[in-house]
Formats: C-alpha cells, structure tokens, sequence
C-alpha cells in the first residue's frame, strides 16, 4: 500500500495533474526496440488511486518514448477514462490525417517532440521536428510539448514564438535548480512564457533539484515562471517517474525502476510557490480546461 503526503490545501473541483504516463502489460502494448530504457508496469488504475489521494479530477496522460509512435496503451488508457483525461501523443511524418483524426477523437490533444531523452541538442534539429509537428497538428488546434534542455529552448527561443500552435514545456524548461534564475537560458523561457505564446509545466522538480526530499531550491525556478504569467502555467507530477532509477550500463533487458517520490509531497510545493489560491486554481484547472479542451 502507497502512503502518501495528503494535500495541505483546499484542492479545487476539476484539478488536473497535466503529466503522467501509463505502462500497460508489455505483452498487449510491446515496446519499441528503439527505447532508452525498460519500465516496470504503471496501470491505469494505480494512477486512479493517485488522482483520488491527491483530490484530483482530470488528468493528462503523455505517451512514453518507450512506445515510440504506437499510442495503443495511451489511448487505451483515455477511452478508459470516459472523458476526464487528455492526452499527449508522439506521431512521425508518415502519420496520416484518418490517424490523426482517429488520435483527436481518443481525447488526444497535443503532440509531443522529446528531444531530452533522445540527446538531441543541435537548435538545427530541434527546430526542424517544431517545425513539422506544428504543421500536422494546427488544422487540430492541438498545442506542441518539447522536452528539451535549457540551451535548447534558449535557441529555440524566436521559432516558439512564431508557430501557428501553443507550445509547451515539460519540466521547467530542463533548468536546473541549483543554477537559479540567473542561469543561461532560463530568462528565454521567463519571456517566452510572457508572451503568452507558450506554457511551461511546473513539473518532476525530482529532475531538476540538487536538494532531496524537500526541492526547497525549485522554487527559484517556481516563482519567477509563475509571476511572468500564471496564465501559461501548468502543474504536473510526472508519475510514475520514469528515468529517475537509471544505473549506470543497465541493458534493456533490466526493469529500470521508476523513482521514489511522494506526490501528495510535491503537489503541497504549489502551495508555497503559489500562496494564493485564485493563482493555484488557474494553473490547477482554468489553464489546463483552455489547453487540453476539457
């Protein structure tokens, strides 16, 4: 039995944890051969009893890059759903409309570029693969999610700007905590989530923080993104935590164990990086109803 932290504050009706992921039984939804890592199950009813832990009542589910494009397991868990999860899908460019079309009618509403997990950290590249998902997905009204270091989405900085869907980033724009607000990069992403063009998920501080348990130097990170404009921000756990149990050398043929983090913990950091509660509902549910067409 999971223990975990309870909310410290009033949770609104309808909050909305804006990035998890689900692992079905590997036997109906096989991996790709290209994957970085191996998973150990993540079922759709566990997340479930983390939704209703935490007092939470809508929920996106992002599609792993262990699926690679087949987003059988992401839509299987949606349709499960009925209606209150949204989802995130990864897709190639011989992707065709029906698909696409199939994808939206799911509950899927956004496309996901992960540069992060792939090593890719050419601005070049980077800029291409936004440029073709934005392409596919605006006759949707579907947003692009990148995940990508800081430098990145520093050099990327102009084209977000620009393309004809919102944009949005995962997991405070791969800052690091430590650094601050003053690291390079970190005031692109300040001013990009200015312009309204673009939201950034306040999400996985377990990825960003050198300080465990508590993540107390997230929120330099937290705050300053959250006074730019609270309007484009969005709050997610990033459970099951995928990535956070890495070892050195592991093969693919070892269960990489998902990391050990108390969400009901980190959902209570919003409340300090965000004292008023007007502020915690738009980024709970106001922003992520505009977003995700809930």
């Amino acid at each position: 039995m999971i223990k975990r932290t309870l909310p410290s504050f009033d949770v609104p009706p309808n909050a909305c944890d804006c990035h998890t992921h689900v692992f079905g039984p590997p036997a109906q939804f096989p991996f790709t051969p290209q994957r970085s890592y191996t998973p150990g199950e993540a079922s759709l009813e566990e997340l479930l009893a983390l939704q209703q832990d935490l007092h939470l009542g809508r929920v996106v589910i992002v599609q792993p890059s262990v699926y690679g494009t087949d987003n059988s397991c992401t839509v299987d868990a949606l349709q499960r759903l009925s209606g209150r999860g949204r989802g995130v899908a990864v897709i190639d460019e011989a992707i065709s409309d029906a698909a696409l079309d199939a994808l939206h009618r799911s509950g899927m509403r956004g496309v996901r570029v992960n540069l992060a997990t792939a090593g890719v950290s050419d601005p070049a590249i980077a800029r291409r693969r936004l440029a073709a998902a934005a392409t596919r997905v605006a006759p949707l009204g579907w947003h692009v999610q990148v995940y990508a270091e800081i430098a990145v989405i520093a050099a990327l900085q102009d084209d977000m700007a620009k393309v004809p869907v919102p944009v949005v980033i995962d997991h405070f724009g791969g800052a690091g905590a430590s650094a601050g607000p003053a690291q390079p990069g970190f005031a692109a992403l300040l001013a990009l989530v200015r312009t309204g063009k673009v939201y950034v998920k306040l999400s996985a501080p377990y990825r960003s923080s050198s300080h465990r348990p508590d993540y107390a130097d997230v929120a330099a990170l937290a705050r300053p993104l959250i006074a730019a404009n609270a309007d484009r921000v969005l709050w997610g756990s990033d459970w099951p935590h995928p990535g956070g149990g890495h070892k050195r050398g592991q093969s693919l043929s070892e269960i990489e164990a998902f990391f050990p983090e108390d969400d009901g913990r980190t959902l209570n950091l919003l409340a300090d990086w965000a004292p008023d509660p007007a502020i915690r509902r738009r980024i709970l549910v106001d922003n992520p109803v505009r977003l995700y067409d809930f």
